[in-house]
């Protein structure tokens, strides 16, 4: 039991008072002649008894009474928390991320999970509800019941610490307040295992909603694995996370039109393959009719036809070799020396290759320079007899420059496997023995940013890239290396110029950080805008002489087929598709989860919550307490004789 005002208390010593006066107290008796008082003897000590009991039981009763009311305006009550708290903070996390489309008992989680808030937290309480998507601070559910009745799933999924970082900033910094934080999730299972750390001011309740089946099939990605004159053939993955299917009907349609429908069995993953025309632009939908979660139902997809990447090689050796890497169906290709370089042309490359030029004019240093800066890729190749100050004057721009040439025979025996240039596709694995490249004389080099690519048996770089310039620290022709003959020659050339350009890919996930370029002229205040059916987006985007960067993150947050435009012209169409990350329903167990409340029901967690913060007034008590000790004195001083 406590106190609202355990001050009053102090008034109880107020009870010695009576005690004292009733010790203490002295009556003097007068006396009467009478004959006889010998028969009145016994009648006289009973008569002493019975007073005494009464007036201790008056005493007693007095007391009591006293002791009532001090105890009644002191206000007695009594609660589940330690301290008295006059404010009440609920903070609610809702989870409305697309595992929770799963049906459970009452159908959908979310639909469910919205109704049963809505039911349990009175409608003028204060509230904080986050979202994976917004915040409603200090609010009521009466203020928000229309949005939370409207809520969306989201594709911006919340990790569980996230999340709970997140729910503690709605927290006021007064800790005398008593702090109830509700998770509202199914928990799925993902690459970090939630086990909340809790404080001693927050009490910590995991609702956890379950589906009432785990059965969901999921287009998982689709790729291309073969390009011909006529045909691509374009690979499809199916996931299921239930029990096996024996006929599923997958559809390809491009636009609105079906041009191609089979059908797949699948138990736990599988795969099915679609043949398109390669002269043919596809705006590609992949549809399954699966009745469990919807957002991963579909896939989207684009074929465009593939700007060409512009490479200008400025030659003062052989560069038969760019010609044959550099074909006509992906590369605009073009070789000149320097003596016959059209400056002009250079703002219109992607990338420019330096091949073995004896010294670069100052003119082509600023060009140069200027070229990178604008978006633009740089191949850098020295001669065996290089001006070095020349080349410096350029280098030095990017954070590194050449020494001395030292002429001793190397072999290049290191690949830097994780580069870009041969993260992906180039090798199936690493190759720990093959016939190594040599070369007869390099340049020794000072890098002070940048990575190298490929090194020396001693570790100095013999290919480096610092920014968007790539520099071989060696001559390339037949007398000084065999590098031209090495089968690391074809994939180094070729990602170096694909990479320059990055054509929109067949899709992209939403969430990720995506980056593609398109080739297209703004004029001063022009942007690229994102559209669809019902959404314009502009993008981040910056623009160079010859292409626009466009980069996507957090927009757009719909899946569908957008057209990127300028103004009203459509330049090219970039699908986008949510992550399914989410389209294994596998859960976590929250019992190992410590200082928590752990339910599986939203009701019952807010009637812990309600039972928590009562508060049981007892002074009413102590007042009629008061009142029948009053009525117990009267009857006392009428009847007891």
């Amino acid at each position: 039991m406590q106190f609202k005002h355990p001050e009053l208390l102090y008034a109880l010593f107020l009870l010695l008072i009576p005690i004292i006066v009733h010790l203490f107290q002295l009556r003097k008796f007068q006396k009467e002649a009478f004959t006889n008082v010998a028969f009145l003897k016994e009648a006289t000590i009973q008569t002493r008894k019975s007073s005494q009991i009464k007036k201790w039981l008056i005493l007693c009763t007095r007391l009591l009474l006293l002791a009532a009311i001090v105890m009644a305006f002191a206000q007695p009550f009594t609660s589940k928390s330690h301290t008295f708290n006059s404010k009440k903070e609920t903070v609610v996390y809702l989870d409305n991320s697309f595992s929770m489309q799963a049906k459970g008992n009452q159908g959908e989680l979310l639909k469910r999970a919205v109704q049963d808030l809505i039911g349990n937290v009175p409608e003028d309480e204060t509230i904080s509800i986050l979202t994976n998507d917004d915040v409603y601070k200090n609010t009521s559910i009466k203020a928000v019941k229309n949005d939370l009745l409207q809520l969306d799933y989201s594709s911006n999924k919340l990790s569980g610490e996230a999340a709970l970082l997140k729910s503690k900033t709605l927290f006021s910094k007064q800790k005398s307040t008593l702090k109830n934080l509700v998770f509202i999730s199914d928990f799925q299972q993902d690459a970090s295992e939630f086990l909340p750390k809790t404080d001693s001011l927050t009490n910590l309740h995991l609702i956890q909603l379950k589906p009432v089946n785990n059965n969901n099939v999921a287009i998982d990605s689709a790729y291309i694995t073969a390009t011909t004159a006529s045909s691509i053939e374009l690979k499809v993955t199916l996931k299921n996370s239930g029990k096996a299917i024996e006929n599923l009907p997958v559809s390809l349609f491009n636009n609105e039109e079906l041009i191609a429908k089979t059908s797949v069995a699948i138990s736990d993953k599988t795969e099915t393959t679609f043949s398109l025309p390669t002269d043919k632009e596809i705006n590609g939908k992949i549809t399954i009719d699966d009745t469990n979660l919807q957002f991963d139902n579909t896939l989207y997809f684009n074929i465009n036809k593939a700007s060409k990447i512009n490479v200008l090689a400025i030659n003062a050796e052989d560069g038969a070799f760019l010609n044959r890497i550099y074909t006509d169906n992906e590369f605009n290709y073009t070789s000149t020396s320097e003596s016959q370089l059209n400056y002009a042309i250079i703002d219109q490359q992607h990338v420019i290759v330096l091949n073995e030029l004896n010294s670069i004019p100052n003119a082509l240093v600023a060009a140069l320079k200027s070229f990178e800066n604008q978006g633009g890729s740089l191949i850098v190749i020295p001669s065996k007899d290089i001006n070095i100050q020349s080349y410096n004057a350029l280098l030095n721009h990017f954070g590194s420059n050449f020494k001395d040439l030292v002429q001793t025979e190397k072999r290049i025996t290191s690949i830097n496997y994780v580069h870009p240039l041969y993260h992906s596709g180039v090798f199936e694995k690493q190759v720990d023995n093959f016939q190594y490249p040599t070369v007869s004389s390099f340049y020794n080099s000072s890098l002070n940013t940048g990575t190298a690519i490929l090194r020396f048996d001693d570790s100095k770089p013999f290919l480096y890239q610092t920014k968007n310039v790539y520099v071989f620290t060696s001559a390339l022709n037949a007398e000084n290396s065999s590098f031209k003959n090495s089968p690391l020659i074809v994939p180094t050339f070729y990602n170096m110029g694909k990479f320059s350009f990055k054509n929109p890919a067949l899709y992209y996930t939403i969430g990720k950080e995506n980056t593609f370029d398109i080739e297209t002229q703004l004029q001063q205040d022009d942007i690229v805008t994102l559209a669809s059916d019902a959404l314009n987006i502009i993008p981040k985007q910056q623009y160079f002489n010859n292409k626009v960067v466009v980069n996507t993150s957090e927009t757009p947050a719909v899946a569908a087929i957008y057209n990127l435009k300028n103004k009203n012209e459509t330049i090219k169409n970039v699908s986008y598709n949510y992550n399914r990350d989410e389209s294994n329903l596998m859960y976590q167990n929250l019992s190992a989860s410590k200082n928590t409340t752990v339910s599986d029901s939203i009701t019952e967690i807010f009637d812990t919550i309600k039972s928590d913060a009562k508060v049981n007034a007892l002074w009413k008590w102590f007042v009629i307490f008061a009142l029948a000790l009053l009525i117990i004195e009267m009857l006392i001083l009428k009847y007891f004789k």
